[in-house]
Parts: structure tokens; C-alpha cells; sequence
């Protein structure tokens, strides 16, 4: 019960992107964060090639739609989980799921590398329209999550 019950001796409870400071589950942490990331980069492998085979690979559709849904999905899951908010998780999960499975879904470096050959292809207007649609779309994800999360806990 240590994630709803902090030790007062240790102050605030650690934050979510810090390793545990306890040597005996330091492995454990680690391999939890890692077995997410499987799960989510076998998510991410999934989904984006299902949109490719749909809407065929002139414009990264797959990585902006896999980015925005992972966005949206942490977004309510940070919220939703908060440590002022009655849906407490403890912290090994948070770090599975937020760092491990969201992090191994979404994937920055396929969004930079494609928006990269688009530019080298002299694309330059879907490379912007990328670029625009990517930061905005989530960013946007990321709030609707969040509001969603709160709505649904204030009910």
C-alpha cells in the first residue's frame, strides 16, 4: 500500500520519470519499463501499418494517427491517475504504462526521419503541413485527455 500511503520520512512522493531509490526493486523497475516499451512499440508496429495498408504511404499517416492516440492516452491516464485523484495507481505501474507502453507507441524519431525525406524529396509543403499537424494535433490530444479524465472524475 506504499502508493497510497507515502512514508512520511521520505517526504513527497518520487516523481514518475525518477528510478526508485530502492536498491532491492531497481531491476524491477527497469524490466517493468522495458516490458511496456515491447508492448507499446508492438502496438505502435501494428496500428501504423494498418493505417499505411488503408491510406497507402504518401503522407506518414500511420506515425501522426499512432502519436495523437498515444498523446490522448497519456494525457487521460496522467490525469486520470494523479496523485490528488481518487484513482491512485502505484508508482511501478504509472512507469510501465506512462514511460514504457505510451513511450514505446509513440515515436518521435519515426515523425522526425519521415518529415526528413520529405523535405529531401523537396516536399516541402507536406513536410510543413507534418510538422504543423503533428505538434498541434498533439498537443490538442494531450489536453482532450486530460479534460476528459477530469470530467469523468468529477462525476
Amino acid at each position: 500500500m506504499e502508493f497510497a500511503f507515502p512514508d512520511p520520512k521520505l517526504g513527497k512522493p518520487r516523481e514518475l520519470m525518477t528510478p526508485s531509490n530502492r536498491k532491492e526493486f531497481f531491476m524491477l523497475d527497469y524490466i517493468l519499463v522495458m516490458l511496456g516499451g515491447a508492448l507499446g512499440t508492438g502496438a505502435r508496429f501494428w496500428a501504423s501499418g494498418i493505417i499505411a495498408e488503408q491510406a497507402g504511404e504518401v503522407f506518414p499517416l500511420g506515425t501522426l494517427v499512432v502519436n495523437v492516440t498515444g498523446s490522448f492516452i497519456i494525457g487521460f491516464f496522467a490525469a486520470f491517475t494523479d496523485l490528488e485523484r481518487p484513482f491512485l495507481v502505484p508508482p511501478r505501474f504509472r512507469e510501465f504504462f506512462m514511460i514504457g507502453v505510451c513511450g514505446g507507441y509513440t515515436t518521435f524519431s519515426s515523425f522526425s526521419l519521415q518529415t526528413l525525406d520529405l523535405v529531401r524529396e523537396g516536399d516541402w509543403f507536406k513536410a510543413c503541413v507534418n510538422t504543423l499537424l503533428s505538434f498541434g494535433c498533439c498537443l490538442t490530444a494531450v489536453w482532450v485527455g486530460r479534460v476528459l479524465a477530469l470530467t469523468v472524475l468529477a462525476k
